[in-house]
């Protein structure tokens, strides 16, 4: 076992739900789900976001990163279930305080991976600072910019997925 993957291995045992609870109080869970929703507002796109304490031993044991598990959320959370193909998951894996955007292939195509890779980076040097919520209502609002562009709001545009931040 390389040195990197049993230091990853440690920190996935000791970071727990309560650290969820740390960092994402419920009234920091509220201001992300009202940032979504005021988001959603202003564009045809369907935000998610997902966070996890640490992935499970058979995953992390198998060497599945944040990316691969990021996908395996957006999945699992029906991320890719709407009418223009505009969903966005924006996943964070505490254990690893990485963070990674899924977009589905309606917005994908439109916003290079550069532009998706930027904001990750940008949420993760809000999170090392502590600033857990504003760096998660940062990224919305990055994310905003882009899906306000590509796929501005329209009559009739209908709220297709939850705007609750859900914890994994």
């Amino acid at each position: 076992m390389a040195a990197g993957s049993a230091q990853r291995m440690f920190r996935h045992l000791l970071v727990g739900p309560l650290s969820v609870r740390k960092h994402f109080p419920r009234r920091a869970l509220d201001a992300i789900e009202e940032a979504i929703r005021k988001s959603e507002g202003t564009h045809r796109g369907e935000l998610r976001f997902a966070v996890e304490a640490s992935l499970e031993w058979g995953p992390l044991f198998g060497g599945q990163s944040a990316r691969q598990r990021a996908i395996d959320v957006f999945s699992r959370l029906r991320v890719w279930d709407t009418e223009e193909n505009s969903g966005v998951l924006i996943y964070l894996l505490l254990a690893d305080r990485d963070v990674e955007i899924v977009a589905d292939r309606g917005i994908d195509g439109r916003v290079g991976a550069g532009e998706w890779e930027r904001i990750c980076r940008e949420m993760e040097a809000a999170f090392r600072q502590g600033r857990f919520e504003e760096g998660v209502v940062s990224g919305i609002a990055a994310i905003t910019e882009h899906l306000v562009r590509h796929f501005p709001a329209g009559k009739g545009d209908q709220n297709e997925l939850p705007n609750a931040p859900v914890v994994l």
